[in-house]
C-alpha cells in the first residue's frame, strides 16, 4: 500500500485512513492541509481488494470500530472529524 504524501511541517508521523467518498475524511484532508502540516493518507476504498482487506486489518488496530476517518498523529488516535481534538493534539 502507497501512502500519498503531503509536503508540510514536520510534526511527526501523520498518517490519515480515509475514504474517497466521505465528507469527514475530506473535511480532515481539508483541515489538516490547512495547519500546514506534513501528513500521509491512503483512501482505502481506492484500494485492491487483496490491499484493502490487509488496511483494514491495520485500521482495526488503531480503531477496532473499523470507521472513518481514522486519524494517527504520533501515538494518538482520532476517529472521525474532531476539529479540536486535531489542533489540540498538532500543538502537543
Amino acid at each position: 500500500m502507497e501512502f500519498v504524501r503531503v509536503e508540510g511541517k514536520d510534526r511527526g508521523t501523520i498518517l490519515l485512513y480515509a475514504l474517497s467518498t466521505c465528507q469527514w475524511c475530506r473535511k480532515t484532508k481539508e483541515l489538516l492541509s490547512e495547519l500546514g502540516v506534513a501528513y500521509s493518507y491512503v483512501f482505502v476504498d481506492l484500494l485492491e481488494e487483496d490491499e484493502m482487506s490487509r488496511v483494514i486489518e491495520d485500521v482495526t488496530r488503531y480503531n477496532p470500530r473499523g470507521s472513518f476517518p481514522t486519524l494517527i498523529i504520533g501515538e494518538r488516535v482520532i476517529v472521525g472529524f474532531h476539529e479540536d481534538e486535531i489542533r489540540e493534539a498538532l500543538s502537543e
